[in-house]
């Protein structure tokens, strides 16, 4: 580490002398000094004793200086206020209210029936309404119930998975009326959709 900034007749080391070369370096590097300039600099740096000899090779160059060259540091000053001034009273802070009342509590409230996510709000539509119709959406889709009709139709899986037990026993001891019903119900299940067993319309 640099030795700290003292006066000007204070005796320096190598180390001070290898700082300085190295920011006249730098200024030359950035063309602030020509060759013959550099090189007298750095002949009188390396034959330098004081730090006065050092500053003087810098005082007509901005930084970058060498670490041991810079001022002491001035502590940051808030400045003064203008003329005039009066800084404006700040509004208390009031929290809001608790308490075991309900109209002490803030509540956010429930999104209308269209925009309900899952699960939230009635427990009858666990996935909301049709946006269209308003009718309750159910947990089961329809897509899986068609594809399980036309491919397990003969076993009713289906209608078990859409809560239709009765239906699905049915196609159950029939085989599917023999394969057509079940595949004629798949295919209006994917076209049109239907309901569950509450009556609530099969999601999408």
């Amino acid at each position: 580490m640099s030795e700290a900034f003292g006066p000007e007749q204070q005796r320096i080391g190598n180390q001070q002398r290898e700082e300085a070369i190295t920011a006249l370096n730098d200024h030359f590097a950035m063309a602030r000094l020509d060759i013959g300039e550099y090189q007298e600099r750095v002949n009188r740096a390396s034959g330098a004793q004081s730090y006065a000899e050092l500053a003087e090779l810098f005082r007509d160059l901005p930084q970058p200086h060498p670490p041991f060259l810079a001022p002491p540091s001035v502590p940051f000053a808030v400045p003064p206020a203008p003329p005039g001034y009066a800084p404006q009273p700040t509004q208390p802070y009031y929290p809001p209210p608790t308490g075991p009342h309900p109209q002490q509590q803030y509540a956010v409230p429930p999104p209308p029936p269209g925009m309900m996510p899952p699960g939230y709000g009635n427990p009858g539509a666990p996935y909301g309404y049709d946006p269209i119709t308003g009718v309750p959406l159910s947990d089961k889709s329809k897509v899986a119930a068609g594809v399980l009709q036309l491919f397990l139709g003969n076993l009713g899986i289906g209608r078990f998975y859409t809560g239709h037990t009765g239906i699905a026993v049915a196609q159950l001891l029939t085989c599917g009326g023999c394969g057509i019903w079940s595949l004629i119900d798949g295919i209006i299940i994917l076209v049109n959709g239907g309901t569950d067993a509450q009556g609530r319309k099969l999601r999408d």
